[in-house]
């Protein structure tokens, strides 16, 4: 099968997205006078990356998550996300509700909700007039 240059880049897009998260987060840990856990997540995200990308030259999973070039993956993944979605809202909503309960103001997870909401919202505007 050949490789062609488009799908080798989305193939490496996710492990160098994953190496440029570890740097952003050396650089805020650094800011934020840590420099050592920074270097620790900088270490975790340079591993994560590889592991991805080594686990794409043997799984037709991951490679699939990788180049997006398989349908059927594809649906996997957009499903995957949904549920994932579902849970992460739903642990704002209860670290909201815990915050509350505690006499805080809740604002950190209220802020994180209200993104959410309107990325939502945004989305689902953009899906129907585009399709």
């Amino acid at each position: 099968m050949q490789t062609t240059t488009k799908t080798n880049r989305r193939y490496w897009s996710t492990p160098a997205v994953g190496v440029a998260g570890g740097l952003i987060y050396l650089i805020a840990f650094s800011l934020g006078g840590k420099p050592g856990y920074g270097l620790i997540a900088l270490g975790v995200m340079v591993v994560f990356s590889a592991v991805i990308a080594l686990a794409g030259r043997r799984s037709e999973t991951v490679r699939g998550l990788l180049d997006h070039r398989d349908e059927r993956l594809a649906g996997i993944d957009v499903r995957a996300t949904a549920v994932t979605a579902v849970v992460m809202i739903l642990a704002v909503l209860a670290g909201f509700v815990v915050e509350v309960a505690r006499g805080h103001d809740g604002s950190p997870y209220a802020l994180i909700g209200a993104v959410g909401g309107v990325a939502y919202l945004g989305a689902v505007g953009y899906f129907r007039v585009r399709g």
